[in-house]
This record gives C-alpha cells, structure tokens and sequence, in this order.
C-alpha cells in the first residue's frame, strides 16, 4: 500500500465501504463488487473456451447499494489516471465517462429480456477490433494468441513446479511461494487434505467426477495480493497422469468488508458467500470453483491458479486508452448489476440526463483527494516509525 495512492485505494476498501455508508443511495441492491476498482477487471478463460472480460475479484461481494460499487469504480479511475500523470481534464474525462458508460448500459439492459440480460457477456475477440489505438489493438491481439496457446503442461508446469527422482512438487519462490518447514507443513497438509473433500462436494456433479480425475500431489504457501494481506492462500498441485496437471488455488474467505454496513453474508461459509457472488456477477465462471473450510474456523474458495488470464496493464494506460477502458468497465459493471438486480428500476432513477454522471464525477475527484491525505498520513506513520513496514519483500 505504500507504493503509490492508488495501491493504497486498492488496500483501503474497508475504509471506503465505512465512509460509502453515510452516503445517500436509492435502496435498490444487487450483488456488489465491494472492492470495485479498474485493476479488479480483467480477461479470462471460459468453460467454452472463449475469453471474456469481466469483473475477476470477488472476495468481498455481498448484496449491497448499486451506488457503491459505481462510486468505487469512478474514484479508481481518478487515482489511476493521476498516478499516470494525465491532466486534470483527462481525469474528470474518465470518471465521467466510467458512469455515463454505466448509466448508458443499463438503458440498454432495462429493455432486454431477463435471458437476453443473463447471456449477455463481452468477449475479448470480438471486442479488440473496437479499440481505438492501433498499438493496444496489437498488443491485445499478441495477449489474447498467447492466452489461448497457454498450456498448464507447457506453460504453468515449468515455472511453478519441478520434478525430483519422478515425483512431482511445487518450486519455493520465496516470498511469494514456499513451502512451510516442520510442524506449520504438517499442519497444513493435514488440513487441506481434510479440506478438500468438502470441497469436492459443493462442485455440481459432472464436475467433482472431473476433480476426481486428478489426485492431490503438493501444496505450498502463496502470497497474496495487496487487497488480501493477511489472509492464507495455498498453491495445490494436481496430477491425473505424468504430463497432467492442474493447480488450483485455495484463498481464505473473511467476511466482506460491506457486512457490518449493507448486512451479514446469508451464507454461514464465507467461501460460499465468495463463489455465489462470482455465479451471480460474472458472465462466466471457473469450473473448478467451489469452497470448504479449514482448521480454526477458517473457510475457503477454491478456483484454478491461471485459466487463460489476461490483467490490464493500467500503469501503460494513455488518456485515450483510460478512456475506452473506462467505458469499457461502466458497461461490465452494469451488466454484472443487472443480473441479480432491477435494471428497470436502476436505470430509471438514473435517467437520460447527465446529472448523475457529474455528481459522482465530482464525488470520485472529492474522494480521491481525501485517499490520497490518507496515504500521505500512512507514510508519514512508517516513517516516523509509528507503524512498522517490510518494505524490502
């Protein structure tokens, strides 16, 4: 969080979601986000096959006020586009055009059919001849070929794992993967192996007779990212023959940082509460995806390490490709709404006017201001030692 405001912004979304609380809203809910910035967006893999865009981090999704999630997504542009160096026109430009995109989408949404909504999706094909700078659309075009040649065998296998006499395991790449030593390995083996029949269990049943082909060879620690500090995640390795594997990622699951304002996860596992909110947002969703939990209390989702995954290069982003991917995000985040709630009445309070798009311009530049105060305090605090920082890893 230290690296830059807008880091900070991607770790702060409990502060955001207690400072969103006292803010007015309409009363309607959908299945948020909870931690709706640009960087949570991406391209990824189907059961199909087809690679699509949408919203790929969920760990804090919980049904909650619409407005949330819009307000989030604005401020993150802002703080992008600032810490890209672009002028303040540009800025207010892709806020702006983040909810004008977002209001204009769920127009559209309100008039369709309830499958017509459930089916919609933005696939990344067809999507690259529709951008405007010539040099993103080949990037685009080299990104999605190498996606789709990705193999878990030729691409996946190499660097995460190694072979020793035959057998298997998982490569140490301290800090961020390892293999904890002693007692804390044991323990952990002991757990996941629990763990992992009740995952099995909460896959449909064509698909645990798919897990079922694979047995469970390896498990190691994996770091997290900035938005999850803290919380334990673990790389496991699956062989279903000697040049078959599959990893699988298993995150811990705490409660959303939208409960103590928007309500309790109706779900006593807060891996399910995960997992529901990625089949009710997203277009499409990992096969493998499912939860369980662990010792202590702790409880888990599971999905796949690496399915085809395509992350935005935000830190390369122009004002001109900020705004494209900021139209972009405003249309996926309406239609992730629109699926568990009322676009009728969403894009009804929204209108045809301008209004809206302003105001949360205006607020998102407002709360940017106030995020980056809040950073500076945060360094100010390490470097008078009165919060400790590893800042060397």
């Amino acid at each position: 969080m230290l690296k830059s405001p807008l880091a900070f912004y991607r770790g702060a979304a409990l502060n955001m979601a207690a400072d969103l609380a006292s803010t007015p809203t309409t009363g309607v809910r959908v299945q948020a986000c909870g931690d709706c910035h640009l960087a949570n967006f991406g391209a990824f893999g189907t059961p199909e096959r087809r690679v699509i865009v949408d919203i790929n981090d969920l760990d804090e999704t919980l049904p909650a006020p619409w407005e949330w999630d819009v307000k989030r997504l604005a401020t993150s542009f802002v703080l992008a586009c600032r810490n890209n160096g672009h002028d303040r026109h540009d800025t207010r430009d892709a806020a702006l055009t983040c909810v004008r995109s977002y209001r204009e989408r769920m127009a559209e949404l309100a008039e369709l059919r309830v499958l017509d909504v459930w089916y919609a999706d933005t696939d990344l094909e067809q999507l690259i001849p529709q951008v405007r700078d010539s040099e993103l659309r080949l990037r685009l075009r080299r990104r999605l070929e190498k996606a789709r040649a990705r193999s878990v065998l030729v691409d996946d296998f190499p660097r995460l794992a190694t072979r020793t006499k035959g057998v298997p395991s998982i490569k140490d790449a301290p800090p961020l993967i390892f293999h904890p030593l002693g007692r804390r390995r044991d323990a952990d083996v002991a757990m996941l192996q629990r763990a992992f029949a009740s995952y099995s269990r909460t896959l449909p049943v064509h698909r645990r007779r798919l897990l079922e082909r694979f047995q469970l060879v390896d498990i190691a620690v994996k770091v997290v990212g900035v938005g999850s500090v803290g919380t334990r995640c673990f790389v496991m390795l699956m062989m279903a023959g000697k040049n078959d594997p599959l990893f699988l990622q298993v995150k811990e699951a705490r409660p959303s940082v939208l409960a103590p304002y928007a309500g309790k996860s109706p779900y006593a596992n807060e891996g399910q509460r995960v997992v529901i909110g990625h089949h009710l947002m997203q277009a499409a969703s990992d096969v493998f995806l499912g939860w369980t939990s662990g010792a202590n209390g702790r409880q888990f989702y599971v999905r796949q390490l690496k399915d085809m995954k395509i992350k935005p290069l935000v830190e390369l982003f122009t004002p001109t490709v900020m705004l494209q991917y900021a139209e972009l995000c405003g249309r996926i985040l309406a239609r992730a709404h629109a699926r568990s709630g009322e676009p009728a009445l969403i894009s009804g309070y929204l209108g045809r006017s301008h209004a809206f798009d302003e105001a949360v311009a205006s607020f998102s530049l407002a709360y940017a201001d106030e995020s980056e105060r809040d950073y500076d305090a945060l360094v100010r605090a390490v470097r008078r030692g009165k919060l400790e920082a590893i800042l060397d890893a």
